[in-house]
């Protein structure tokens, strides 16, 4: 099978549209959605942010640029992985990038998750508001007590009370469960069973984020940052009761969905890692060129040529090994593509964290204040080599599926 990791005809019109709102509409009005944070209480929206983010989502859809994640689907534009993965690089560049087009984190996973294992009950209810982009969602997986990257340690108890099931336990890292607009948990507990086997002991469920006995702990800081209105949720569950048709597809059918689910997340996170990468490189050469001291542009001291070159070099060998990944889950054998997932799960953030570290050192103490986007955009990066499975999972992912060519046995 030949791989055409190229843009296509079909693409060309659509990034070519993508890539100039983010430069000319989006990126403009990031920092002032961002300062409008401090401004009263920082989990509610004030009016310019709502005004902003739905003034872009209004132009976006006015455009039909929306719901492009939707791969090898009638619902979207019907692109490939590696169609998207051009798309997402450009949102990347834009803090509203991926919202303005509705492609964001955790929503699109969660939308996946609704459109493949959902009822039709639960499509209507929840996918359909989500795909229109009136609500927002978290995915709640990692829990405090435990080594969650290795899920089958997690311990939510899930039990099974007549009509409804009974939820106990604390979660954290709830990505997007701060922002005022989320609506719907889609939740991983445990529901044991004897008869079932050690993966099939844990279940998927959808829990209203306003449901009684869900009680929000703290927003989880990011080298003292709390990303609001966003946020990254400490919950609790207090006998929290839910109709026993919330569950997604029947107990025990967990790990099926965390696998559905988290391959395409990885890769979607890796692709937005690499515009941000190359945001970071443009303000890393206009600074160097326009910055002058010792009687001359920055970018002739030092080694900065070779800091400039190597960055792009590294971008080029992410983004294809990111396009190759994305080939990988085209071809439809999600065993086969898993590894490449993991590859660049922990290629894309690495890289794109040494090449925005290069930047804020182009700007000296200006590139760890709020006069430039490198610092938010360096902390974000640096989450994610922990999101999704820390690297040194994903590397044992790798390590073993490179053994197998050499063993008939388990490593």
């Amino acid at each position: 099978m030949s791989m055409n990791l190229g843009v296509t005809d079909r693409l060309k019109p659509l990034l070519e549209q993508v890539a100039t709102m983010v430069r000319d509409e989006i990126s403009p009005l990031d920092e002032e959605f961002l300062a409008e944070v401090a401004k009263g209480n920082r989990w509610e929206f004030t009016p310019r942010q709502t005004e902003i983010l739905e003034g872009l989502k209004a132009k976006a859809r006015s455009k039909n640029l929306w719901n492009f994640w939707l791969t090898d689907s009638e619902k979207g534009y019907g692109l490939n992985t590696v169609e998207y993965a051009y798309l997402a690089e450009e949102m990347g560049k834009a803090h509203l990038g991926a919202e303005t087009f509705n492609c964001s984190a955790p929503d699109t996973g969660n939308m996946e998750v609704l459109t493949r294992y959902g009822n039709p009950d639960q499509q209507k209810q929840w996918l359909d508001p989500l795909l229109d982009g009136k609500i927002r969602s978290a995915y709640l997986m990692t829990e405090p007590g435990e080594a969650s990257s290795d899920a089958t340690n997690i311990s939510m108890s899930c039990v099974r009370d007549g009509d409804e099931y009974v939820l106990n336990g604390e979660k954290w890292w709830s990505s997007g469960a701060g922002d005022p607009r989320c609506a719907i948990y889609i939740v991983m507990v445990k529901s044991p069973s004897d008869s079932r086997t050690k993966h099939q002991q844990h279940s998927m469920i959808l829990v209203p984020a306003d449901t009684k006995g869900v009680e929000k702990i703290r927003a989880m800081e990011v080298y003292g940052h709390d990303d609001a209105p966003h946020g990254h949720f400490h919950i609790r569950f207090n006998d929290v009761r839910v109709p026993a048709s919330n569950i997604l597809l029947g107990e025990g059918r967990g790990f099926e969905i965390a696998q559905g689910r988290l391959g395409g997340g990885r890769i979607h996170h890796c692709m937005r890692a690499i515009g941000a990468a190359e945001k970071a490189l443009e303000l890393m050469c206009k600074r160097g060129l326009d910055r002058v001291a010792f009687g001359k542009p920055i970018v002739k001291l030092g080694g900065n040529f070779d800091i400039i070159a190597n960055c792009r070099m590294e971008i080029e060998q992410a983004r294809l090994l990111c396009l190759k990944a994305a080939w990988m889950m085209d071809k439809g054998d999600a065993r086969a593509a898993a590894p490449w997932i993991s590859m660049i799960k922990v290629v894309a953030p690495i890289m794109s964290l040494r090449v925005t570290d290069e930047a804020v050192q182009r700007f000296g103490a200006g590139g760890v204040s709020q006069d430039t986007p490198l610092g938010r955009q360096w902390t974000n990066l640096r989450t994610l080599r922990l999101a999704d499975g820390p690297d040194a999972v994903h590397r044992m992912q790798v390590a073993r599926a490179e053994l197998k060519k050499h063993t008939q046995e388990r490593v």
